[in-house]
């Protein structure tokens, strides 16, 4: 595994934390806490992102008559969207 070199910066909450990991045994470094912290919420994204497609595919593989019926057609699409404008304001 590669490794690269960036230098960043954190607040006082986040550096404290990474700290406490570190300061717990669960990491060696600040460095090792930070990338393993990453990789556990890359993971738990891709599992969300799994989680969801299984899901989709689920619904679109029902028989029509098995489909709920939508009320008002111009709200589909709302608490999706509010979930993607989450998602951005995050990033």
């Amino acid at each position: 595994m590669s490794v690269q070199k960036q230098s960043v910066s954190f607040t006082e909450a986040a550096y404290a934390f990474a700290k406490e990991l570190v300061e717990g045994g669960e990491y060696p470094n600040v460095s090792a806490a930070v990338s393993g912290e990453l990789a556990k919420a890359k993971a738990e994204r891709d599992r969300a992102h799994t989680m969801l497609e299984a899901e989709l595919e689920r619904r679109l593989s029902l028989p029509l008559d098995e489909w709920e019926p939508v009320g008002d057609v111009s709200q589909v699409s709302v608490g999706a969207r509010a979930y993607l404008d989450s998602l951005a304001a995050k990033s």
